[in-house]
Protein backbone atom coordinates (compact mmCIF):
# COMPACT_ATOMS: atom_id res chain seq x y z
CA UNK A 1 0.00 0.00 0.00
CA UNK A 2 1.22 3.23 -0.38
CA UNK A 3 1.25 5.44 3.00
CA UNK A 4 1.78 8.55 4.89
CA UNK A 5 3.70 8.40 8.10
CA UNK A 6 3.03 11.36 9.45
CA UNK A 7 4.88 12.01 13.60
CA UNK A 8 8.03 10.58 13.65
CA UNK A 9 8.92 11.19 17.23
CA UNK A 10 10.44 7.71 18.99
CA UNK A 11 7.22 5.81 18.89
CA UNK A 12 6.66 7.04 15.26
CA UNK A 13 10.03 6.56 13.47
CA UNK A 14 10.09 2.69 15.12
CA UNK A 15 5.97 2.12 13.86
CA UNK A 16 7.51 4.04 9.78
CA UNK A 17 10.53 1.58 9.89
CA UNK A 18 8.44 -1.64 10.20
CA UNK A 19 5.69 -0.18 7.35
CA UNK A 20 8.69 0.22 4.77
CA UNK A 21 10.35 -3.47 5.82
CA UNK A 22 6.95 -4.83 5.53
CA UNK A 23 7.32 -3.70 1.70
CA UNK A 24 4.47 -1.00 2.11
CA UNK A 25 5.32 2.66 -0.26
CA UNK A 26 5.82 4.58 2.86
CA UNK A 27 6.09 8.83 2.31
CA UNK A 28 7.13 10.66 5.81
CA UNK A 29 6.56 13.85 7.35
CA UNK A 30 7.57 15.52 10.06
CA UNK A 31 8.06 19.20 11.37
CA UNK A 32 11.29 18.63 11.71
CA UNK A 33 12.80 16.96 8.52
CA UNK A 34 15.87 15.86 9.73
CA UNK A 35 14.10 13.08 11.66
CA UNK A 36 12.94 11.75 7.98
CA UNK A 37 17.15 11.04 7.03
CA UNK A 38 16.67 7.53 8.82
CA UNK A 39 14.21 6.48 7.03
CA UNK A 40 14.66 7.60 4.00
CA UNK A 41 17.55 5.47 4.27
CA UNK A 42 15.35 2.83 5.14
CA UNK A 43 13.95 3.78 1.40
CA UNK A 44 10.57 5.73 2.25
CA UNK A 45 10.16 9.17 0.73
CA UNK A 46 10.46 12.49 2.57
CA UNK A 47 7.72 14.70 2.49
CA UNK A 48 8.20 18.61 1.69
CA UNK A 49 4.68 19.51 2.61
CA UNK A 50 2.20 17.62 4.84
CA UNK A 51 -0.33 17.40 1.86
CA UNK A 52 2.39 15.36 -0.22
CA UNK A 53 2.15 12.21 3.07
CA UNK A 54 -1.60 12.29 1.76
CA UNK A 55 -1.82 11.27 -1.92
CA UNK A 56 -1.65 7.54 -0.94
CA UNK A 57 -4.10 4.63 -0.13
CA UNK A 58 -4.02 5.68 3.90
CA UNK A 59 -2.05 8.28 6.15
CA UNK A 60 -0.32 7.36 9.53
CA UNK A 61 -0.76 9.71 12.35
CA UNK A 62 1.39 9.64 15.47
CA UNK A 63 1.47 12.91 17.19
CA UNK A 64 1.87 14.05 20.53
CA UNK A 65 -1.61 15.64 21.98
CA UNK A 66 -4.86 17.13 20.30
CA UNK A 67 -3.53 20.24 18.96
CA UNK A 68 -0.70 18.64 16.68
CA UNK A 69 -3.99 16.63 15.59
CA UNK A 70 -6.10 18.71 14.76
CA UNK A 71 -3.61 20.90 13.26
CA UNK A 72 -2.53 17.98 10.71
CA UNK A 73 -6.21 17.19 10.06
CA UNK A 74 -7.73 20.09 9.63
CA UNK A 75 -5.35 22.83 8.88
CA UNK A 76 -4.85 24.41 5.58
CA UNK A 77 -3.48 21.44 3.90
CA UNK A 78 -3.88 19.01 5.84
CA UNK A 79 -5.28 15.53 5.85
CA UNK A 80 -9.10 16.27 5.71
CA UNK A 81 -8.35 18.19 2.89
CA UNK A 82 -6.17 16.48 0.97
CA UNK A 83 -6.65 12.79 1.18
CA UNK A 84 -8.85 11.29 -1.50
CA UNK A 85 -12.50 10.15 -0.89
CA UNK A 86 -12.42 6.36 0.01
CA UNK A 87 -8.60 6.62 1.15
CA UNK A 88 -8.08 6.01 5.25
CA UNK A 89 -6.92 7.68 8.08
CA UNK A 90 -5.55 5.58 11.01
CA UNK A 91 -4.92 7.51 14.29
CA UNK A 92 -2.38 6.24 16.50
CA UNK A 93 -2.04 9.10 18.50
CA UNK A 94 -3.21 9.16 22.06
CA UNK A 95 -5.96 11.93 22.08
CA UNK A 96 -8.99 12.57 23.53
CA UNK A 97 -12.36 10.61 23.37
CA UNK A 98 -14.15 13.87 21.87
CA UNK A 99 -11.65 14.76 19.12
CA UNK A 100 -11.85 11.21 18.04
CA UNK A 101 -15.20 11.55 17.71
CA UNK A 102 -14.50 15.07 15.68
CA UNK A 103 -12.74 12.80 13.36
CA UNK A 104 -14.73 10.17 12.41
CA UNK A 105 -17.51 12.72 11.82
CA UNK A 106 -15.36 15.06 9.67
CA UNK A 107 -13.34 12.43 7.63
CA UNK A 108 -17.27 10.62 7.28
CA UNK A 109 -18.44 14.25 5.67
CA UNK A 110 -15.20 14.28 3.59
CA UNK A 111 -16.23 10.28 2.22
CA UNK A 112 -12.94 9.48 3.88
CA UNK A 113 -12.43 6.39 6.12
CA UNK A 114 -11.40 6.72 9.89
CA UNK A 115 -9.85 3.93 12.41
CA UNK A 116 -8.43 4.82 15.56
CA UNK A 117 -5.96 2.58 16.46
CA UNK A 118 -3.96 3.85 20.05
CA UNK A 119 -0.78 1.59 20.85
CA UNK A 120 0.50 -0.06 24.24
CA UNK A 121 4.47 -0.37 24.07
CA UNK A 122 7.51 2.09 24.75
CA UNK A 123 10.18 3.05 21.98
CA UNK A 124 11.42 -0.12 22.04
CA UNK A 125 8.76 -2.28 21.33
CA UNK A 126 7.80 -0.26 18.70
CA UNK A 127 11.19 -0.22 16.92
CA UNK A 128 11.04 -4.47 17.37
CA UNK A 129 6.75 -4.40 15.68
CA UNK A 130 5.88 -5.86 19.47
CA UNK A 131 3.28 -3.17 19.77
CA UNK A 132 -0.34 -4.03 20.60
CA UNK A 133 -3.17 -1.94 19.22
CA UNK A 134 -6.70 -1.10 19.86
CA UNK A 135 -8.24 -0.94 16.93
CA UNK A 136 -11.90 0.78 16.36
CA UNK A 137 -13.74 1.97 13.52
CA UNK A 138 -16.20 0.52 10.22
CA UNK A 139 -15.77 -3.10 9.55
CA UNK A 140 -14.48 -2.25 6.32
CA UNK A 141 -11.81 0.12 7.21
CA UNK A 142 -10.74 -1.63 10.29
CA UNK A 143 -10.32 -4.46 8.05
CA UNK A 144 -8.04 -2.43 5.54
CA UNK A 145 -5.99 -0.84 7.89
CA UNK A 146 -5.16 -4.65 9.47
CA UNK A 147 -2.20 -5.11 7.32
CA UNK A 148 -0.79 -1.88 8.64
CA UNK A 149 -1.47 -2.44 12.51
CA UNK A 150 -0.10 -6.21 11.76
CA UNK A 151 3.09 -4.62 10.78
CA UNK A 152 3.68 -2.07 13.21
CA UNK A 153 2.09 -4.79 16.69
CA UNK A 154 2.22 -8.26 17.71
CA UNK A 155 -1.84 -8.34 17.91
CA UNK A 156 -4.53 -6.37 17.38
CA UNK A 157 -7.46 -5.84 19.07
CA UNK A 158 -10.62 -4.76 17.80
CA UNK A 159 -13.43 -4.08 20.50
CA UNK A 160 -16.11 -1.70 18.69
CA UNK A 161 -17.50 0.14 15.75
CA UNK A 162 -17.02 3.76 17.18
CA UNK A 163 -13.72 5.05 16.96
CA UNK A 164 -13.68 7.05 20.41
CA UNK A 165 -13.76 3.96 22.26
CA UNK A 166 -10.26 2.66 21.64
CA UNK A 167 -8.85 6.06 22.82
CA UNK A 168 -11.54 5.76 25.97
CA UNK A 169 -9.45 2.53 25.82
CA UNK A 170 -6.01 3.50 26.03
CA UNK A 171 -7.32 6.74 28.34
CA UNK A 172 -7.53 3.64 31.05
CA UNK A 173 -4.36 2.06 30.12
CA UNK A 174 -2.76 4.64 30.99
CA UNK A 175 -4.13 5.29 33.81
CA UNK A 176 -3.45 1.56 35.16
CA UNK A 177 0.11 1.93 34.38
CA UNK A 178 0.30 5.03 36.12
CA UNK A 179 -1.45 3.91 39.26
CA UNK A 180 1.44 0.86 39.14
CA UNK A 181 3.83 3.02 38.74
CA UNK A 182 2.81 4.99 41.82
CA UNK A 183 1.75 1.83 43.96
CA UNK A 184 5.12 0.59 43.61
CA UNK A 185 6.58 3.62 44.65
CA UNK A 186 4.82 3.49 47.38
CA UNK A 187 5.07 0.33 48.37
CA UNK A 188 9.19 0.27 47.87
CA UNK A 189 9.31 3.65 49.78
CA UNK A 190 7.25 1.51 52.71
CA UNK A 191 9.84 -1.56 52.58
CA UNK A 192 13.15 0.85 51.78
CA UNK A 193 12.33 2.85 54.91
CA UNK A 194 12.28 -0.37 56.77
CA UNK A 195 15.89 -1.51 55.33
CA UNK A 196 14.98 -3.76 52.47
CA UNK A 197 16.68 -4.08 49.93
CA UNK A 198 14.74 -2.70 46.70
CA UNK A 199 16.10 -5.35 44.19
CA UNK A 200 15.45 -8.03 46.41
CA UNK A 201 11.99 -6.80 46.84
CA UNK A 202 11.30 -6.49 43.26
CA UNK A 203 12.61 -9.81 42.36
CA UNK A 204 10.23 -11.29 45.10
CA UNK A 205 7.42 -9.05 43.95
CA UNK A 206 7.81 -9.84 40.20
CA UNK A 207 8.54 -13.70 40.85
CA UNK A 208 5.20 -14.63 42.84
CA UNK A 209 2.24 -12.57 43.00
CA UNK A 210 2.75 -9.71 40.59
CA UNK A 211 4.49 -11.38 37.46
CA UNK A 212 3.76 -9.25 34.97
CA UNK A 213 6.12 -7.49 32.51
CA UNK A 214 4.53 -4.15 33.77
CA UNK A 215 5.73 -4.26 37.41
CA UNK A 216 9.45 -5.77 35.94
CA UNK A 217 10.21 -2.73 33.52
CA UNK A 218 8.51 0.22 36.44
CA UNK A 219 9.89 -1.00 39.15
CA UNK A 220 13.49 -1.72 38.21
CA UNK A 221 13.48 2.40 36.68
CA UNK A 222 12.23 2.97 40.53
CA UNK A 223 15.01 0.70 42.18
CA UNK A 224 17.59 2.36 39.30
CA UNK A 225 16.49 6.19 39.69
CA UNK A 226 16.23 5.53 35.32
CA UNK A 227 14.07 7.91 34.35
CA UNK A 228 15.20 9.12 31.16
CA UNK A 229 14.70 9.19 28.80
CA UNK A 230 11.40 7.85 28.30
CA UNK A 231 8.07 8.55 27.80
CA UNK A 232 8.00 12.22 28.62
CA UNK A 233 6.19 13.02 31.95
CA UNK A 234 3.94 16.21 31.03
CA UNK A 235 2.61 13.75 27.84
CA UNK A 236 1.52 11.16 30.62
CA UNK A 237 0.02 14.09 32.79
CA UNK A 238 -1.93 15.02 29.61
CA UNK A 239 -3.18 11.54 29.02
CA UNK A 240 -4.60 11.13 33.26
CA UNK A 241 -5.88 14.71 32.05
CA UNK A 242 -7.99 12.86 29.50
CA UNK A 243 -9.21 10.15 30.96
CA UNK A 244 -10.51 12.55 33.94
CA UNK A 245 -12.33 14.62 31.32
CA UNK A 246 -13.98 11.81 29.51
CA UNK A 247 -14.67 10.52 32.91
CA UNK A 248 -16.84 13.56 33.39
CA UNK A 249 -18.23 13.11 30.60
CA UNK A 250 -19.47 9.77 31.61
CA UNK A 251 -20.19 10.40 35.29
CA UNK A 252 -18.20 7.64 36.26
CA UNK A 253 -15.84 9.02 39.31
CA UNK A 254 -12.19 8.47 38.92
CA UNK A 255 -10.13 9.23 42.61
CA UNK A 256 -7.36 7.71 41.99
CA UNK A 257 -6.90 9.10 38.74
CA UNK A 258 -7.24 12.80 41.05
CA UNK A 259 -4.40 11.48 43.05
CA UNK A 260 -2.37 10.63 39.66
CA UNK A 261 -3.00 13.97 38.74
CA UNK A 262 -1.56 15.24 41.32
CA UNK A 263 1.58 13.56 41.37
CA UNK A 264 2.48 14.48 37.31
CA UNK A 265 1.68 18.33 39.10
CA UNK A 266 4.14 17.61 41.96
CA UNK A 267 6.81 16.28 39.01
CA UNK A 268 6.69 18.99 36.88
CA UNK A 269 6.56 21.42 39.80
CA UNK A 270 10.03 19.96 40.85
CA UNK A 271 11.52 20.29 37.30
CA UNK A 272 10.45 16.69 35.88
CA UNK A 273 9.38 17.98 32.35
CA UNK A 274 12.19 15.54 30.52
CA UNK A 275 11.88 12.86 32.54
CA UNK A 276 9.98 9.31 32.25
CA UNK A 277 6.64 9.20 33.54
CA UNK A 278 7.75 6.30 36.19
CA UNK A 279 9.74 9.25 38.01
CA UNK A 280 6.22 9.55 39.82
CA UNK A 281 7.53 6.62 41.72
CA UNK A 282 10.11 8.44 43.11
CA UNK A 283 7.96 10.83 44.69
CA UNK A 284 6.76 8.70 47.48
CA UNK A 285 10.60 8.18 48.69
CA UNK A 286 10.99 11.65 48.98
CA UNK A 287 7.81 12.55 50.47
CA UNK A 288 9.56 9.41 53.02
CA UNK A 289 12.99 11.45 53.65
CA UNK A 290 13.94 8.82 51.10
CA UNK A 291 16.55 9.32 47.62
CA UNK A 292 14.63 7.50 45.05
CA UNK A 293 15.99 3.78 44.91
CA UNK A 294 17.51 3.70 48.61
Amino acid sequence: MRIGFIGLGRMGTGMASNLIKAGHEVTVYNRSPEKAAPLVALGAKSAEHLADACRGDAVVTMLADDPAVESVVFGEGGIEATLAPGALHISCSTISVDLSRRLAKAHAQASQSYVAAPVFGRPDAAAAAKLFVVACGAPDAVEIASPLLDAIGQRTFVMSEQPEAANLVKLSGNFLIGSVIESLGEAMALVGKGGVDLQAYLEFLTSTLFSAPIYRTYGSLIVEGRFEPGFAAPLAHKDIRLALAAAHELRAPMPVASLLNDRFLTLLAQGGENLDWSAIGSLAAQDAGQKAGA
